[in-house]
């Protein structure tokens, strides 16, 4: 006992909500007791989580049985007008299916158990798992497991060997409610997220600084629709007093204004929807919480390769005048509505439905620019004017239709005497000459 009693002497008992857990009075395992009003607005959050969960669950299974069930009764329903052929076939492979069943003799019923519909099952909600990426001492993950209801499991991790000792310590020192919820690994909190993708229904990360370097795997390690919860304690950074390294780490420039503190927390947003849309994924903020001397942050984390097109729709870029604290915000992007056609197909305009015809008909079947006399006959012609008038105005005459003889055709006449008239005319062309004859005016 007096071992016993000299161990004791260096811990003592620190109890928060339902969870109590032994600190070292050196405090070598990290514990931060103003981080409490943290830990209560995480349960709270977890809490409706969880019937949100639940609800969201419930509303898609009875969509998706009311849809099966509207197929399963067409594919049942019985077609009207059905000919009474069918109906003998029908009697004819009933008959059929009776006397083989008697021949083969009567089957065990334990083989086979009549199962139920594919339609019918409902998919049961698993309880959701929550990992503690950071666990230090593990007091956030007790007060999870003894204050939430309906969770599976609390995985919490840590890369210090004496905090993960600490940890399983006070799992036991729990009693049984924790021991069966709550799990400690010593484990690299990145890696373990990496090689453990979409199986956390929740993700806690509340480093000590900032969370930058875990976003890119906690992003990862969320199953579709779950929730992320993210702590970021650098507001010198994120404030804008060290705008470099906040760029560096965030991907963004702070801007120094009264709105300091909601700049951090879009900064922190925006660099989490940064990193899930590198694996086709989007966030919806949940909560956004600056206080005391932290920002935190409730998003829930979707899979869309097609919404995440959107993200330049929730960026902006701020312009902040140095000699007032007015400011303005340029969208990063913005969304043009494209004309819809499909109505304007079937649409008819005042002239159509009075019948009014768009362009006067031709006065004659090949109706364009004629052959000018003395021009030479291409294949365009032909294709203006028909090969038969072609063929009319080289050969001088037409077949009549009954076949009595031959008649000249008038476009040859005219033809002719056109070309008559050019040759009395004086032409008023200069005729070529030779370099040596002298020029002669007409």
């Amino acid at each position: 006992m007096g071992e016993v009693e000299e161990k004791l002497k260096d811990y003592e008992i620190k109890r928060e909500g339902e969870a109590e857990i032994f600190m070292l009075k050196s405090n070598a395992v990290f514990f931060n007791p103003v981080q409490v009003h943290n830990r209560d607005m995480s349960i709270a959050v977890l809490r409706t989580f969880v019937v949100k969960r639940k609800e969201e669950h419930e509303a898609l299974m009875d969509k998706r049985n009311k849809s099966r069930q509207k197929a399963k009764q067409s594919e049942t329903s019985v077609p009207n007008g059905d000919d009474a052929s069918g109906s003998q076939h029908d009697e004819i492979d009933a008959h059929e299916k009776e006397l083989n069943q008697a021949v083969d003799g009567i089957n065990d019923s334990s083989k086979e158990v009549p199962k139920t519909p594919s339609w019918k099952v409902t998919r049961e909600l698993k309880p959701p798992i929550v990992l503690e990426a950071l666990a230090a001492s593990g007091l956030r993950s007790l007060r999870y497991a003894r204050e939430v209801d309906g969770l599976g499991k609390v995985v919490a991790t840590d890369n210090d060997k004496a905090s993960v000792e600490a940890c399983k310590r006070n799992i036991k020192f729990n009693g049984a409610s924790a021991i069966s919820k709550v799990e400690a690994h010593l484990a690299d909190a990145r890696v373990y997220m990496i090689t453990h993708p979409k199986e956390f229904d929740v993700v806690d990360l509340d480093p000590y600084g900032s969370p930058s370097i875990f976003l890119d795997s906690a992003v990862q390690a969320v199953a579709d629709g779950g929730l992320l919860m993210c702590t970021a304690t650098d507001m010198a950074v994120l404030c804008g007093t060290n705008g470099e390294v906040c760029y560096s780490k965030y991907g963004s420039y702070p801007v120094k204004g009264k709105y300091c503190h909601e700049m951090a927390l879009r900064i922190l947003l925006a660099s989490i929807e940064s990193h899930a849309n590198r694996y086709k994924r989007y966030i919806v903020p949940v909560l956004s919480v600056f206080m005391d001397f932290y920002v935190r942050v409730f998003v829930r984390v979707f899979t869309s390769a097609n919404e995440i097109k959107n993200t330049p729709l929730k960026l902006s870029y701020v312009y902040q005048c140095v000699g007032c604290d007015s400011f303005h915000l340029q969208c990063l992007g913005r969304t043009v509505t494209k004309a819809n056609f499909s109505r304007a197909v079937a649409a008819l305009s005042k002239a159509q439905v009075k019948k009014v015809k768009r362009f006067l008909p031709n006065p004659e079947r090949h109706w364009g620019p004629k052959v000018r006399a003395g021009r030479k006959i291409t294949s365009k012609h032909v294709s203006l004017l028909g090969p038969e008038a072609i063929n009319g105005v080289v050969n001088g005459a037409s077949s009549h239709e009954d076949g009595n003889g031959a008649a000249p055709d008038e476009s040859a006449v005219e033809h002719e005497e056109m070309k008559d008239d050019d040759e009395n005319e004086p032409t008023t062309k200069r005729q070529k000459i030779g370099d040596d004859e002298p020029a002669s005016e007409p």
